[in-house]
């Protein structure tokens, strides 16, 4: 198994009495689906976007595919970020853009400021956009306006753009929050497909235990900025998943099955 990301001793201070994180130390193999859990406000957004320098970590060091994120200037950054397709909450299209050019959007890290601003795509790159519309089941939507479309499909608009990258990761904050059911399970369906058939590790934040334990190979609970759980969603326990969401695990109605049932 190969490394891909390393997290050691990672701290996130706000001011002076804040402490988003606190020394969370884990790693992610290549092709791994990892889900991160926690309550809200338990730093699980400050994690992903300390990854790929959205926001600084304080301390700590990030090695992302052999390179120390924390030491990259500008232009390391923006040839890193290609690597790390970010998969947002609330999907950060531009809703006047069609569906395509929202996708297409996702190549800009490897343009000049000058093609990117005029928006010039190669031949190649549309087609590959198609090619990834279809496979999330939007080539029908490829021309329409994204302020046209629900949620779930603009969720998967938020997938294709990342995909373009040719990501060696996504990092997918909150992903299926502001989704119903059934869309939250259409893009759950792709992000597993996504990382078993194209091989892509998916690193993804959750608020739904169930989910977190149906789709992951692994599982890291995240409390108060801190890890307090690391291993596989078979093992964990009431009282582990009590450790993480404290005096919210009673509102949870997680069916662990099996052994961890008392």
């Amino acid at each position: 198994m190969t490394t891909l990301l390393e997290l050691k001793n990672v701290s996130k201070q706000y001011g002076s009495d804040t402490l988003a994180l606190s020394n969370v130390s884990f790693s992610v193999n290549e092709g791994e689906f990892v889900s991160v859990i926690g309550p809200s406000g338990a730093g699980k957004s400050t994690l992903l976007r300390c990854i790929n320098r959205m926001i600084d970590a304080t301390n700590g060091e990030i090695m992302f595919d052999d390179v120390n994120v924390m030491k990259l200037h500008k232009k390391e950054l923006r040839s890193l970020r290609t690597k790390l397709g970010m998969i947002f909450q609330h999907y950060n299209l531009v809703n006047r853009l069609s569906v395509i050019e929202n996708v297409l959007h996702g190549r800009l890290g490897y343009k000049s400021t000058i093609t990117g601003m005029l928006g010039i795509y190669k031949e190649e790159e549309k087609k590959q956009a198609m090619k990834i519309l279809e496979i999330l089941g939007l080539k029908e939507q490829a021309y329409k306006r994204c302020d046209q479309l629900s949620g779930g499909q603009k969720q998967r608009v938020g997938i294709a753009r990342a995909l373009i990258q040719s990501p060696k990761m996504l990092l997918c904050d909150e992903p299926i929050a502001s989704l119903d059911p059934n869309a939250s399970k259409v893009i759950m369906d792709h992000l597993k497909n996504i990382s078993s058939s194209m091989g892509i590790t998916v690193l993804v934040n959750l608020h739904q235990v169930d989910v977190a334990l149906k789709y992951s190979d692994r599982v890291i609970g995240v409390s108060q900025g801190r890890i307090v759980y690391n291993g596989s969603p078979k093992d964990i326990t009431k009282e582990e998943i009590r450790t993480i969401y404290g005096s919210e695990a009673s509102d949870l109605n997680i069916n662990l099955g099996g052994k961890n049932a008392g």
